[in-house]
């Protein structure tokens, strides 16, 4: 049937006409470009060849005509170096004038293909100085450019990688750009093997779940620790905090409401497919997730996704937090990386009717005990360290569930019989108008830091303010070198009949890897005693995390897939250190500044007027003064010992750094900072709340309505 004219009008107007318009994609590229170029640049983007160098000139004049035609004056190449963050400068498409004084619009090949940044004034663990300082940006020709308008400004935005004048990689997208050629090659090895002849290609992909903290920008402004560190140092516990369940899932209130709407406008116009929206599980706690992505795409959405929450937040008077623990005692923030694998042709090879599953699966089983230490490291940080293991967080355990139907699974193959399609449940809520709902494969288990779920598996352990594709790269790698020992075993079998020897090989490798395997509680005593006797490994902070990628396994996992050189691991492993010692010492010297200046003097002034009252001659006086003001004391003594304490310790940080420095962080900063933390918490509790100097965790989470 035939669309009347206000049937395409409400497309066009509506929220499909509005998708995408400021991503250079789809029907876009095919207006602005010859059909030679485009069939060039799908072959680039669609099928992983190189892009052709005679095209770069035709390609660019289409992008700058397409910018100009949407009001873009600028351009530049957006890049993600090792500080977490983006990077850009803008040029604009203005070239010089001609003879009569107009203005010459160009954006050349050349200026689309390669930028040249400073690259020592990125964190670069050592692989670029101010004497040797030239960097690259290279386009990514599979990520699409798009246009970012911000008031009267709009620039295209260049998608790009960014490596040293030694072809060292600088940033997060290249070294995923290799693991995605890399876990694809490898992918394609065992599919051969196994029979698939069709696909030519396999695409990795990640649809994260960004969660992150809204407050009430006045109420922030309030508060140093905040501003400077991003999540708060100081806070006694409110009498309400999580504990009702009442947040999560719940109405999301109109100025949140309004704001995620401009989020999604923002998101959808640039052609990024934000999905679901809800409230989270702690106070003030918001979650946007979007639909998968090829891993470099997704990456580079992610990013797009916290910059955009930020800004738009502060239109609507609120400040977006992406920090892992704005708050002590209720949930943190994470980004769960939800992983899978899919063929060129469109298989899913995580789902449970692919003929390849259980070889991938085992795959994955193998690669998660293989290298967890090193799983665990690429989501480390310090900030991280601070939620992880906490409230409703994933444990520093790496285990993964797989679920009931293919824990089963599992076994039929270990003992040696084919998987079978088990009949799926039924749930029967016992309500006759109610529909009956079909059971998935197995239940959810939220305390497992790796889980199988439905088609994917998903990583819980990243934190929400971390760049995706750290994480996206070691899932990869990990995966592709397990693909790649099981092709090896399997091309060198004596077996001609490469689907039995298949199934031998998967006994192997379940029997030995079988171990990482845990349907519990993740967050359990009990688990760390049974993790220690299974002999897996448990990293206890960031720093452990770090050193792990100083080993040889580690130098070897990343260097034989031509990921990462072993000047590049150390480079990201040194950048690590500084950040994490770093980010310590930002949090001590916060802490010392605000005792020093707020607290403190807050509690003295208090403290003075108690025992004034106290000494007036006559006049009632509650028998609990006396033991207010001399608990008070107590306190501030206690309180201003531990910050003396932690004035000694910054001394001694300062003459440290690198690993050094962040090993001194993890030891005895968080604990000097614990005990101030501790002693000034109380304090809050004592003092009148007219007299406290900065707004309580009462005032900053149950103030955004």
């Amino acid at each position: 049937m035939e669309k009347s004219g206000n049937d395409k009008a409400v497309m066009e107007n509506g929220l499909r006409g509005r998708f995408g318009i400021y991503s250079f994609s789809g029907e876009k590229i095919s207006r602005y470009l010859s059909e030679d170029v485009c069939q060039k640049l799908s072959k680039t983007s669609e099928d992983g060849e190189s892009l052709p160098d005679e095209i770069a000139s035709s390609l660019a004049d289409g992008m700058m005509r397409w910018a100009l035609d949407n009001g873009a004056t600028h351009y530049t190449h957006w890049f993600q170096p090792l500080n977490g963050a983006t990077a850009e400068k803008h040029d604009s498409f203005l070239s010089g004038k001609d003879g009569d004084g107009h203005a010459i619009l160009h954006f050349s090949g050349k200026e689309l293909i390669k930028g040249e940044p400073d690259a020592s004034s990125f964190p670069n663990g050592g692989l670029r100085a101010t004497f040797e300082a030239r960097g690259y940006t290279a386009y990514d020709p599979t990520s699409p450019a798009f246009i970012i308008k911000e008031g009267e400004s709009a620039v295209l935005y260049i998608p790009t990688a960014f490596c040293s004048y030694t072809n060292e990689a600088l940033d997060e997208k290249t070294p995923l750009l290799r693991s995605m050629d890399y876990v694809s090659k490898q992918a394609i090895r065992v599919l051969r093997l196994l029979g698939d002849e069709e696909s030519s290609r396999v695409i990795s992909y990640c649809g994260p779940e960004q969660e992150y903290f809204l407050l009430d920008e006045s109420q922030f402004a309030k508060r140093k620790d905040l501003a400077y560190c991003g999540h708060t140092l100081f806070g006694a516990k409110p009498p309400k905090g999580q504990e009702l369940e009442d947040h999560y899932f719940g109405p999301i209130n109109n100025r949140v409401a309004s704001f995620m709407a401009e989020v999604n406008e923002a998101l959808w116009s640039l052609g990024v497919l934000s999905k679901t929206e809800h409230n989270e599980v702690a106070p003030c706690q918001e979650e946007l997730a979007t639909i998968y992505a090829p891993s470099n795409i997704s990456a580079d959405q992610n990013q797009l996704v916290m910059m955009l929450l930020k800004k738009i937040a502060k239109k609507h008077g609120l400040v977006c937090l992406l920090d892992e623990k704005p708050f002590q005692g209720i949930n943190g923030s994470g980004k769960h990386n939800n992983f899978s694998l899919s063929t060129d042709k469109g298989v899913n090879l995580f789902a449970r009717d692919c003929p390849y599953f259980p070889v991938f699966l085992s795959a994955m089983i193998e690669g998660i005990d293989e290298y967890g230490e090193e799983l665990f490291a690429s989501c480390c940080s310090y900030s991280n360290d601070l939620r992880l293991g906490g409230e409703e967080a994933p444990p520093s355990i790496v285990s993964a569930f797989i679920g009931e139907d293919n824990e089963a699974l599992v076994e039929r193959l270990l003992q040696g019989k084919e998987g079978e399609k088990r009949e799926r449940g039924i749930i029967d809520t016992g309500v006759k108008t109610l529909p009956y709902i079909y059971k998935d494969a197995g239940d959810r288990n939220r305390t497992s830091p790796f889980a199988y779920n439905g088609n994917k598996f998903e990583f819980r352990m990243v934190g929400s303010s971390a760049p995706i594709a750290e994480s996206s790269t070691a899932l990869n790698v990990i995966l592709g070198r397990a693909l790649s020992d099981f092709a090896s075993a399997l091309e060198a079998s004596s077996n001609p009949d490469k689907k039995e020897a298949a199934a031998e090989l998967l006994v192997e490798k379940l029997k030995k890897h079988k171990r990482i395997l845990y349907s519990g509680d993740g967050y359990s005593k009990e688990w760390e005693k049974e993790a220690e006797r299974r002999g897996l490994p448990h990293l206890h902070n960031a720093v452990e995390g770090i050193a792990s990628l100083e080993s040889q396994k580690a130098k070897d996992l990343y260097g034989k897939a031509n990921v990462l050189s072993e000047r590049e691991l150390q480079s990201r492993v040194e950048v690590k250190y500084a950040e994490y010692g770093n980010k310590a010492t930002l949090d001590a010297k916060t802490m010392v500044h605000m005792a020093s200046k707020l607290f403190l003097p807050a509690c003295l002034s208090y403290s003075k007027r108690l025992l004034e009252q106290l000494s007036l001659p006559s006049g009632p006086k509650p028998s609990c003064l006396a033991d207010l003001a001399k608990k008070l004391s107590s306190k501030i003594d206690e309180a201003y010992q531990a910050n003396e304490k932690l004035k000694q310790s910054l001394k001694e940080a300062n003459a440290k750094k690198g690993r050094d420095l962040a090993y001194f962080a993890a030891c005895r900063l968080r604990l000097d900072m614990g005990r101030l933390r501790q002693a000034i918490d109380e304090l809050e509790l004592l003092v009148d709340k007219r007299e406290w100097p900065v707004p309580s965790y009462g005032d900053l989470l149950f103030h955004t309505a």
